[in-house]
């Protein structure tokens, strides 16, 4: 009877890690000092590397030419990881933002989003975690998978983009919905002197606080376990059970933007009013009527507020 009242509570609170991406609510930001804890409710081929033009994502492109649609494939030890990159029209080098997506989810989470940033100047590039999806084009088996190796992943493209011809290395930034915004959140810590700013989706900063208390012992932690569709390993669980978020962020002192849904049961927005204190510069919008996963309507919001914040923080030449 414990251990089904456990999986129940896994059932509930690892759903956190879905990804629901997309989304388009936030509050007009003005620069990088005035963002100390503001809160507002809004309603509704290089090395080792390969990269080549889409064709269907040029045939699908035709509508809008100002922006270049490319697969981009980075290698990290081992594993490639298989990403699209969007590049804005104009010669000379244009400020990057790096999307990481949630739990089984994949890198086409992204491509309104995606586009809408390059179509404004920004290289855009979305990527499939490696073993993080029963979809991901990245190689890498699911059992293998922790939000550390997402972590080394994230790291690994960031360093790849950062060298990239085109791109302004001093105005990069990182982007995570779910899971995605927990690996973002510790990849910051990272390059914190490199990220020009950091915006997070719904972060499942909770992740690990729910599975410790699915499983208190590490002994019985099961080999693998299917999970919302993806099967994990147990380094999964063991990698993160002695991990406390919120004792390993923090430090980053450039300006966070977080949209989080106040009617998210998955991910509840009491993590991102807590990460909101833990940033010296953090602004938390928090989306009326929201969820884990925002609607069209919401989607297309925060996308905006997004652009803001990216265009308050980004220097023209």
């Amino acid at each position: 009877m414990k251990k089904k009242l456990l999986l129940g509570i896994a059932v509930m609170s690892v759903a956190m890690a879905i990804c629901g991406c997309g989304a388009d609510d936030t509050n007009k930001t003005n620069g990088t000092d005035n963002m100390n804890n503001n809160n507002t409710t809004v309603s509704t081929e290089k090395k080792n590397s390969e990269e080549k033009t889409s064709e269907k994502d040029t045939q699908q492109n035709t509508k809008n030419e100002e922006i270049t649609v490319k697969e981009l494939r980075i290698q990290n030890g081992e594993n490639t990881i298989y990403g699209k990159l969007y590049i804005p029209v104009g010669e000379g080098k244009h400020p990057a933002i790096i999307l990481c997506h949630g739990y089984n989810g994949t890198n086409n989470d992204f491509v309104k989003e995606c586009r809408y940033y390059a179509e404004n100047g920004y290289i855009a590039y979305a990527f499939d975690f490696c073993g993080g999806s029963v979809n991901s084009k990245s190689t890498g088996k699911s059992t293998d998978m922790t939000i550390f190796t997402e972590k080394s992943d994230l790291l690994a493209v960031f360093d790849y983009i950062e060298l990239m011809e085109n791109v302004d290395a001093d105005q990069i930034f990182l982007f995570g919905g779910s899971q995605g915004g927990l690996v973002a959140t510790l990849a910051t810590e990272e390059r914190a002197e490199k990220v020009k700013g950091m915006i997070l989706y719904f972060p499942a900063l909770n992740i690990p606080d729910d599975w410790r208390k699915t499983y208190p012992d590490v002994k019985d932690i099961p080999e693998t376990l299917s999970f919302w569709g993806l099967t994990l390993g147990k380094n999964f669980f063991v990698d993160m059970h002695d991990f406390y978020t919120f004792d390993n962020i923090g430090n980053y002192n450039g300006d966070v933007l977080i949209l989080h849904g106040n009617k998210d049961n998955i991910a509840p927005i009491s993590v991102s009013i807590e990460a909101q204190k833990k940033y010296p510069h953090a602004e938390l919008i928090t989306m009326s009527g929201e969820g884990h996963g925002f609607s069209p309507a919401g989607a297309n919001t925060a996308k905006q507020k997004v652009l803001e914040f990216l265009q308050a923080h980004t220097k023209t030449n």
